[in-house]
């Protein structure tokens, strides 16, 4: 969030104004009287818009902030529930700048980008004015020193009043883009205050969750408030789930794979439409390159216990992972979730293909002759365990 950005900001020495993160309106009152004269509350949600939205609102006083910190909590903005506001210095505005670090997946490189014309949306300028918009490459060894935030500096055409202080500023971003481990630091508005100075009014921060390791601190900046139940339980297991808003559960090993067993799920899906709601996938599941009893009760004991899901489809193809151990994880997971006291009567549509199929499929044959009739079935192919499994949970 805003806030969260700028204490990474302060901890590097980027410029910020001072402020106070508050749940209720007497506590944005309290906020505003300790800063004192015109102060700013804001929305503190994850998603741009929050201006247009109207979660960003100017206070003349305590009173006027605790009354606008009280119209923005509890907002809705673009489907993120506001639970608290930042209250910040205002501050008047000579000009609005743009800057970011960002890692570049198509050149496999970073790329800093800058514009003297910030505060609109980055993505519209860009397309209607791309000119404007500075991108240079940046070296993952070399990184920015002075001459390559000069570089970056001159290249989006910063005025000479200011620029010694956007390079100085883009230093000590590229140290929180590097010291945080993140994909993302961006800023929009840098802006010149009338006196002078250069601020970051705004922040951005994405950090890289494979980097977690090295940063304890980082799991502060998580919000737990708008967090999904499930894929909270899902990260506890070390699980890599997304929830989505379907009937269809889904497991697979290889996130290439299970996207596209999203795909032929919804295609299937609206051959069963009823009233033009089609059945739709529940779930994004990868299970990675192991597919342990332990990773598989994990998984589906996730997928089961959403109310929504009224099948599972499990689509695996073996290769490094065979499939007669996908099976017997899968076999396996049934007996844990039984001791666990998690009784399956959702039905399994298993799919599976590569090293190893035909011992996997007899192993689950064998297993779905013992079972409840109808609690596993076998098919084949990709696109007809897909039809299946969106006929089943159609059926439900």
């Amino acid at each position: 969030m805003e806030y969260q950005a700028k204490e990474l900001f302060a901890k590097h020495e980027v410029p910020v104004l001072p402020g106070s993160v508050v749940e209720t309106a007497d506590a944005a009152r309290a906020a505003a009287a300790e800063i004192g004269g015109q102060v700013v509350v804001k929305a503190q949600v994850k998603t741009g818009g929050r201006g247009k939205a109207g979660g960003v609102k100017l206070a003349e006083n305590p009173d006027e902030a605790a009354e606008k910190a009280g119209a923005i909590l509890g907002m809705d903005i673009k489907g993120h529930t506001v639970h608290r506001v930042l209250v910040t210095q205002a501050s008047d505005i000579d000009q609005e700048y743009y800057v970011s670090y960002l890692l570049d997946r198509a050149n496999r490189t970073y790329l800093a980008m800058a514009s003297v014309e910030g505060g609109m949306e980055i993505e519209q300028l860009a397309v209607e004015r791309p000119e404007a918009l500075a991108r240079i490459p940046v070296d993952a060894i070399a990184g920015v020193d002075a001459a390559k935030a000069a570089e970056i500096a001159d290249a989006a055409g910063f005025p000479a009043d200011v620029r010694d202080q956007v390079v100085d500023i883009l230093q000590k971003l590229w140290t929180v883009f590097t010291s945080e481990d993140a994909t993302l630091v961006e800023v929009n508005p840098l802006v010149k205050t009338p006196d002078g100075k250069v601020v970051a009014l705004d922040g951005k921060v994405s950090l890289d969750d494979n980097a977690e390791f090295r940063h304890e601190e980082h799991a502060q900046f998580e919000d737990k408030a708008a967090a999904d139940p499930l894929e909270a339980r899902a990260k506890e297991k070390d699980l890599n789930y997304v929830k989505l808003s379907g009937e269809v559960g889904i497991i697979g090993n290889g996130a290439g794979l299970v996207m596209s067993t999203l795909d032929v799920v919804a295609y299937a899906g609206e051959e069963f439409a009823v009233d033009g709601h089609s059945v739709k996938p529940a779930n994004f599941l990868d299970i990675g390159g192991g597919a342990s009893a332990e990773v598989m009760a994990n998984g589906l004991e996730i997928i089961l216990s959403d109310a929504e899901v009224k099948s599972v489809f499990v689509n695996v193809f073996g290769g490094i992972t065979a499939c007669d151990a996908v099976a017997n994880g899968i076999v396996h997971a049934f007996e844990l979730l039984e001791s666990r006291g998690d009784q399956v009567t959702k039905p399994l549509v298993v799919r599976l293909d590569g090293n190893n199929a035909e011992e996997g499929r007899r192993i689950l044959s064998e297993f779905a002759a013992k079972a409840p009739e109808g609690l596993i079935e076998q098919v084949d192919t990709m696109d007809g365990a897909a039809r299946r499994a969106a006929e089943l949970a159609a059926a439900k």
